[in-house]
């Protein structure tokens, strides 16, 4: 069934798009959607070592995760012939497949590109027991900190895991701020995600993904709830929130922990990166990075491992192409450990393939290369559900402002928003 919020929603203003279909009429030009610039030089790498078997008619997606889905919806809605590789964000692969948009990997194609894949990017890139995405790459967040700080905050993730609440009170005592995204989009989601899985908790009833958008149970109403909720108004009220916390994503973040007053930050590795871009432009100090350590991801309960949020990108065929063995044939070149590493290398985002993490380029570029991987080994990926479009904004309504959160009262309002917007009972 296909949730009238998600994908068929789409459907009759696809109409509009009907007459794009058709293909390129180059039975050896490959349509290619992507998401980040680093693709379209690896995509020219592989058309030239193809020798000629395919090139490549590279499409730029919207920078934004909900721009991105919106456009590549309309398109296969609209059985567009013209797309054939399209880059998917993980959340959103289900709601695809679901809507029979994209062609399953068969399986053999699906042992040869999950081999070696470490989990988290597996897992979201696998729906009903089939793969529908060639993980491209991953992604995951690590808790960043100042050095200099640890002595007056009393705590010490490099010695071993450190609870959110530790956090708190040590970037208070310190007097110092604790970034993370409090902004109503979807980085309040991969914030709330981690929280309730660290917790011990689903968003999801089990199973979920098989039901009718109807019959689609929410859990949020549970101890791990109140627990994301907890942490959530405890960061949001208190002195360590960064100015416009509820209105802050990546990139605030990263400007709150590398102003005078940062100490802490959660986020994702391409800060290491960007750091050395600030560095370079003068915005800091040459060395600046000397006072910068990582640690895994905060735990919510002491003695619980944290579960760090999944992200990344992947590989999709489109349903309707008229080249899908073609296309199956460039992504083994375009998701290959060659690419994932100079996607790494070039643009900051972590390989899906363990083995890239034991390179010797990338270890020196990325001294937290095994801490990324084991994140990324152990992450916990957003809800994998046909209706992910509809959960995503439920939870994002539901938990926002975060100093307005009660752990008494919105985890079963936030469960009943879910579960009336899944029931076409309330919109968002």
């Amino acid at each position: 069934m296909v949730h009238r919020n998600s994908a068929a929603a789409l459907l009759l203003a696809a109409s509009v798009l009907a007459g794009c279909g058709g293909g390129t009429g180059d039975a050896k030009t490959l349509t290619y959607y992507i998401a980040d610039a680093a693709q379209q030089d690896v995509a020219q790498r592989c058309a030239a070592e193809s020798g000629g078997a395919y090139a490549f008619n590279i499409q730029r997606l919207p920078n934004n995760a909900a721009g991105g889905r919106e456009q590549l919806l309309r398109r296969l809605a609209a059985e567009d012939r013209s797309l054939d590789i399209v880059s998917v964000d993980p959340p959103f692969m289900a709601e695809f497949a679901n809507a029979g948009f994209l062609r399953p990997f068969t399986g053999d194609e699906r042992q040869e590109f999950s081999d070696g894949v470490l989990k988290g990017p597996l897992e979201q890139s696998t729906f009903r027991d089939e793969l529908w995405s060639a993980p491209l790459y991953g992604n995951t967040q690590l808790l960043w900190y100042r050095k200099s700080v640890l002595q007056k905050a009393g705590v010490d993730p490099s010695a071993g895991p450190v609870t959110w609440d530790q956090l708190i009170r040590g970037a208070e005592q310190a007097g110092v701020t604790l970034a993370a995204q409090g902004r109503r989009n979807e980085s309040l989601m991969v914030w709330v995600n981690a929280l309730v899985a660290s917790a011990g908790g689903t968003i999801l009833a089990e199973g979920s993904e098989d039901l009718p958008a109807n019959q689609v149970r929410g859990e949020l109403d549970s101890p791990a709830g109140e627990a994301a909720v907890r942490v959530m108004h405890d960061l949001a009220v208190s002195p360590a929130a960064p100015a416009g916390f509820s209105t802050a994503g990546e990139e605030d973040s990263r400007a709150a922990f590398q102003a005078a007053d940062g100490g802490f930050m959660v986020n994702w590795p391409y800060v290491w990166a960007a750091f050395d871009s600030a560095i370079e432009e003068g915005s800091l100090p040459a060395g600046w990075k000397d006072d910068i350590g990582w640690a895994a991801y905060p735990q919510v309960n002491a003695g619980t491992p944290g579960a760090p949020p999944s992200g990344g990108l992947g590989l999709s065929v489109s349903a309707f192409s008229t080249r899908a063995d073609l296309a199956v044939e460039a992504i083994r070149c375009l998701a290959s450990a060659q690419s994932q590493k100079e996607f790494m290398i070039t643009a900051g985002n972590p390989a899906a393939l363990g083995a890239v993490f034991d390179d010797q380029e990338i270890r020196d570029m990325f001294p937290m290369a095994d801490e990324i991987r084991t994140g990324m080994d152990t992450a916990t990926p957003r809800p994998v559900s046909p209706y992910y479009g509809d959960v995503t904004g439920s939870i994002q309504a539901g938990f926002h402002p975060p100093d307005a959160l009660d752990p008494a009262t919105t985890p079963r309002e936030a469960n009943q928003l879910l579960e009336d917007v899944l029931s076409n009972k309330r919109l968002i």
